[in-house]
């Protein structure tokens, strides 16, 4: 189970447990602005009902290229807008699977959960159902377990929902949201900036489920722009 301690992964997490899987979780310290989520993660998983959680570092964000990972890169403000942003992470999501799925292969686990979304997903090319297909067909070709009849499936349950209701899902799940953290601009306290493409997205899907907001927003935010 990828776990990134936001709003879609904590969703699926409980999806998963509430289907009687065993989550095995793993999140990621790729050189992130916002990796004070690593830590929400971890509080997720324990109150989720996960088995374990590990964290793996990487250095995908030596490679810059993304204003999550490049200081030089300012992280857009103004609205969401059409295309790629440059928030954009080059091949995160086939790093972070093609990690899940060895973790899969020593663990014989025949599925791999992963919290993408195709409505609300910013652009981002890995977040569609195409790739998630490609993956899964690649898992089973290139690994061991396959090989030998052990197939394994790449599960997205939220891929086709929209925002509000990942929400109402997770809340009749149980979720309290406010564990959670999705904003690019995230301080060490878990405070949100508010403007930001992901932080818009949230609040806008707060706002259709008719759910009140519980994101913790910085000080410095006197009204979170739309």
């Amino acid at each position: 189970m990828l776990l990134s301690g936001g709003l879609d992964s904590a969703t699926t997490l409980a999806i998963a447990v509430r289907d009687g899987f065993d989550c095995y979780c793993l999140s990621f310290d790729y050189g992130q602005r916002h990796r004070t989520e690593v830590r929400f993660a971890g509080e997720l998983a324990k109150k989720l009902g996960a088995v374990d959680h590990r964290v793996v570092r990487i250095d995908i964000g030596s490679f810059g290229g993304s204003a999550l990972t490049d200081p030089g890169i300012e992280v857009p403000v103004g609205g969401v807008q059409p295309g790629i942003p440059v928030t954009y992470v080059p091949a995160r999501n086939t790093v972070f699977l093609a990690y899940a799925l060895g973790l899969a292969e020593v663990l014989s686990a025949g599925d791999i959960f992963i919290g993408v979304n195709a409505v609300d997903y910013s652009g981002y090319p890995d977040c569609r159902p195409e790739f998630i297909r490609a993956f899964e067909a690649m898992a089973n070709l290139a690994t061991r377990a396959a090989v030998e009849g052990r197939k394994i499936s790449i599960r997205a349950p939220l891929i086709d929902l929209p925002k509000e209701e990942i929400i109402r899902t997770g809340i009749a799940l149980g979720i309290d949201y406010g564990d959670t953290v999705s904003c690019y601009q995230l301080d060490e306290a878990g405070g949100a900036c508010g403007v930001c493409d992901s932080c818009r997205i949230r609040r806008d899907g707060f706002e259709k489920a008719g759910v009140q907001d519980p994101t913790h927003y910085r000080r410095d935010v006197a009204s979170p722009g739309r």
